[in-house]
């Protein structure tokens, strides 16, 4: 049956004898180099230098001591731990054994489940003109034209050209645009934007407030309001290009419609391969946490928790979004990630075991492979990246990782996998 816990605790001794020897021995390499009145360095008396520095000599001991008998303690008791170990109800009297307690954790002992005949269900994603249609809409939509309109005033869906100043309800710093496109009657366009900018003509000017809600995305918006003054610079319509030869040597690098769409159809499935592997990678992880019950490291699901909220620093950096600036509660976010956490770490140990089980490595052609992958994103030479893994001391990480992508691979192969019709995911786009 599982321990509750991978917490360890050790009542640990360390003989009289020993501690005499020790501080025997701590005392004279300090008696060569004290400095005591009225001695000249290294002739003060042992037993002088043993009261003087008493406080020092019990640090020195106990910090050679304790973790060599820690160490010792973990080999006979064949622990591996995972946190290092905490030392409390420490006793240290002259001329006694030293007393304490080590507490740490230790990876979990567990048995393997039935992991070559996991059952997983993956949902249907086929690849259809329409989606193809989706895609080439998509560009065309990229590709568009802003054409000015004159003798008419402003409609839905046309694109406003303004000038505006934005000054904010109780002070603070304004919002300045010359001239910036307000798409009106748009889902994401603020209602009072459309009502005030609706029927305007070029060269209108308008007064409004714009009360933005609490969770509005930008921070600096957010549960305020804004007394807009807005001058009409202009009116534009979006013109689409037409769909055709020309437009497929504009928007690519095909000769015609036809090849274009034939490049679009490989790349959804492309898509859509990767996007099977990593909801078979995610099932199978699942499976594997479902079929395993055991205590996992509070330390290791800590880091994991650590992992996570990195991932989502990391995010809205790469959308140039400064984290700082998000009104978000942290430690809160952090805390939600524990369950998530806590499944990583168990899902991860248990293909580690796996691993071993069935004698999965990663070999030099398996790094080499990888190396060359990631070099020619990164711009420097498999051998470079190398070097400068090794030194930072991220390779071993590396192919640790490896080796959990192989062995997670491994149990895609000869899992029973079971293609489902889902309404919601029945193609990609």
């Amino acid at each position: 049956m599982a321990e509750a816990t991978c917490r360890r605790e050790l009542e640990l001794e360390i003989p009289a004898e020993e501690v005499a020897k020790q501080t025997e021995k701590v005392a004279k390499d300090l008696a060569k180099v004290a400095r005591v009145p009225g001695f000249r360095p290294g002739k003060a008396p042992i037993s002088l230098i043993k009261k003087r520095f008493a406080e020092d000599i019990k640090g020195e001991v106990l910090q050679t001591l304790v973790p060599e008998r820690v160490e010792k303690a973990v080999a006979e008791e064949k622990l591996t731990p995972v946190s290092q170990p905490q030392v409390d109800k420490l006793e240290y009297n002259e001329g006694q054994p030293v007393k304490f307690r080590a507490s740490f954790e230790v990876l979990p002992e567990f048995s393997l489940g039935d992991y070559k005949n996991l059952e997983i269900e993956l949902p249907e994603m086929t690849i259809t003109d329409e989606s193809v249609a989706n895609t080439l809409a998509e560009m065309q939509q990229r590709a568009a034209t802003f054409v000015p309109v004159e003798g008419r005033t402003v409609q839905n869906d046309d694109f406003v050209q303004v000038k505006l100043l934005g000054t904010p309800e109780g002070g603070g710093e304004p919002l300045k645009a010359a001239s910036v496109l307000c798409h009106v009657g748009a889902e994401e366009t603020m209602e009072p934007f459309n009502e005030n900018l609706r029927g305007a003509s070029t060269g209108d000017h308008k007064n409004f407030d714009v009360p933005y809600p609490a969770d509005y995305p930008d921070a600096k918006l957010a549960g305020k309001t804004f007394h807009y003054s807005v001058d009409v610079l202009g009116i534009k319509t979006k013109q689409l290009p037409e769909l055709n030869d020309e437009f497929a040597k504009d928007v690519s690098d095909a000769t015609s419609l036809d090849e274009l769409k034939k490049k679009i159809h490989e790349g959804l499935e492309h898509e859509r391969d990767h996007h099977q592997q990593d909801i078979t990678r995610e099932k199978i992880l699942a499976e594997l946490v479902k079929l395993h019950d055991f205590p996992v490291p509070e330390s290791l699901v800590e880091h994991q928790m650590d992992v996570r909220l990195e991932r989502v620093v990391r995010s809205l950096a790469q959308q140039g979004v400064d984290p700082r600036a998000v009104n978000v509660d942290w430690v809160t976010l952090r805390s939600r990630q524990q369950d998530r956490a806590k499944d990583d770490v168990k899902a991860e140990l248990v293909v580690d075991r796996i691993a071993t089980e069935e004698k999965i490595e990663v070999g030099d052609d398996d790094l080499h492979k990888e190396l060359e992958h990631l070099a020619s994103h990164s711009g420097e030479s498999a051998e470079v990246l190398e070097a400068r893994l090794t030194k930072q001391g991220a390779l071993d990480r590396m192919k640790a990782k490896l080796r959990s992508d192989k062995t997670v691979d491994w149990l895609a192969q000869t899992a029973k996998v079971k293609t489902v019709a889902a309404a919601s995911a029945t193609s990609v786009k």
